[in-house]
């Protein structure tokens, strides 16, 4: 396939491990903002990054910070905040991969949610990078186990939503912590005003590089309704995915209360379906996450503060419950379907009450949006689709040594279950998830409570609504 030589990602002043690497992963061309940003960072300056997620920001930035970094000095020399624990386990383990062709690199998470005692036995051992939330960097930094004095970049990733989540006493924090000296790294799939104040106190004469954030027509299909009442929207919402019967859906909510409310009420309906919002322990949105990336729920009900780090490719259909509340957000919201060149979905319940929404959306998409006729009440007789996978939970994870290749293993050994029917395999710190076909079920649960992984016997569960 032939490609621009100017986006080529050898045409960057990059060193020739970070290339070969680049090459072997398969990243030959840039996507916009890494063309866009990617020479900037490179060359020492501050930068501000505006795209969706999914534009490739991550590795812009940690192209950036390995090419600057001195492996020799065992030092916290980068350091990248996210708003939540999934966006910053998402990074870690992407700079992971660019990194491999560099040898002995230390890139360790701090996160809250996850005990703080074995954080400070990590610091000790010392790191390179630095990926966490702002929250529990800055109980650290204010402890002192976590020291920037030899700090060289400092990256703020979905700026707006760390904002949103009341981080910003936080970032204050540890940005008046960090050398003066340094290189500053702002990506935000919106730039409000907050945003432009802080980028305006902690950087120095930043370069913009903007994506636009419109979405191609044929790739994502914008539908919009119109209803009347509370009654009406959820009817609709039901008649939505019985028509277009997606293996995975996201109904974005513009509060935690009401996506509680309608993944209950969809619940009663016999839909399979989680709600996902700030309100939840950790270990359920953990959980929920899972089963939802793993296709054992077809049905996710979110927030858009707590969908942010939600890495799923194939989503079928989005439905915007109230048009957000920024248009903005609107597109970042429906940006998650359609992506990694599949068609997508996008359809918007609005009622009167929303005219001054609609009209501002309006005005951001350059189109007059009109209500369509939604799908006919007949759909409702047929049954919900439901999640084509289970999720088994295993009570065992890093911490007892139990790694995806061992859970594999006891699934698929001696008259177990096929490889094919085995879905994704997630382990954290003490506990496991391995996504299995329903009708492997059974005998999946049979061969993980009878078998040993790392010569122990766990306890497994189903886990189910």
């Amino acid at each position: 396939m032939s490609s621009n030589k100017a986006t080529d990602f050898s045409s960057l002043n990059l060193n020739t491990d970070l290339l070969k690497n680049l090459s072997s992963l398969g990243y030959q061309t840039m996507t916009p903002i890494q063309a866009l940003s990617l020479p900037d960072i490179i060359a020492g300056k501050d930068v501000i990054g505006q795209g969706k997620t999914g534009s490739g920001k991550t590795a812009a930035f940690g192209l950036g910070l390995l090419q600057k970094l001195n492996v020799k000095r065992f030092r916290i020399q980068s350091l990248i905040l996210c708003p939540t624990r999934e966006l910053a386990d998402q990074v870690a383990k992407e700079i992971r991969k660019l990194a491999r062709a560099i040898h002995n690199i230390k890139v360790l998470t701090l996160c809250g949610g996850t005990p703080f005692g074995p954080q400070i036995g990590s610091l000790e051992h010392g790191a390179h990078i630095i990926v966490g939330t702002p929250g529990r960097v800055e109980e650290h930094v204010i402890k002192g186990t976590l020291k920037l004095d030899h700090l060289e970049i400092l990256i703020l990733d979905e700026a707006d939503r760390m904002l949103e989540m009341g981080f910003q006493a936080a970032l204050d924090n540890i940005v008046e912590r960090s050398p003066k000296q340094r290189q500053t790294l702002l990506f935000s799939a919106t730039y409000p005003q907050q945003i432009q104040t802080i980028a305006k106190n902690i950087m120095v004469n930043p370069v913009m590089a903007k994506v636009e954030s419109t979405h191609d027509d044929s790739t994502i299909k914008q539908h919009f309704y119109k209803v009347e009442d509370t009654e009406q929207r959820l009817l609709a919402v039901r008649l939505l995915l019985m028509s277009h019967n997606p293996q995975s859906a996201v109904i974005f909510c513009n509060t935690k209360k009401e996506t509680q409310e309608v993944a209950d009420q969809l619940d009663d309906y016999g839909f399979s379906v989680l709600a996902l919002h700030g309100d939840l322990e950790q270990r359920d949105r953990d959980q929920t996450l899972i089963r939802f990336a793993n296709k054992s729920v077809a049905v996710l009900v979110a927030t858009d503060v707590a969908s942010r780090g939600l890495d799923i490719d194939d989503l079928d259909v989005v439905i915007n419950y109230h048009i957000a509340r920024d248009s903005e957000i609107h597109v970042h919201r429906i940006g998650r379907t359609g992506r990694a060149g599949s068609k997508g979905v996008a359809c918007s319940l609005f009622s009167d009450k929303e005219s001054y929404k609609v009209g501002l959306l309006e005005d951001y998409l350059d189109q007059v949006i009109e209500g369509e006729a939604l799908p006919d009440l007949s759909v409702l007789d047929q049954k919900p689709i439901s999640g084509k996978m289970a999720t088994i939970q295993i009570d065992g994870g890093k911490k007892q040594k139990v790694r995806p290749g061992d859970i594999l293993g006891a699934l698929t050994g001696e008259n177990g279950i096929k490889g094919a029917q085995v879905g994704k395999i997630s382990v954290l710190d003490n506990w496991a998830y391995v996504a299995v076909e329903k009708s492997a079920l059974k005998l999946a649960l049979r061969k993980l409570e009878k078998g040993k992984l790392k010569g122990r016997t766990f306890r497994v569960r189903h886990l189910t609504a």
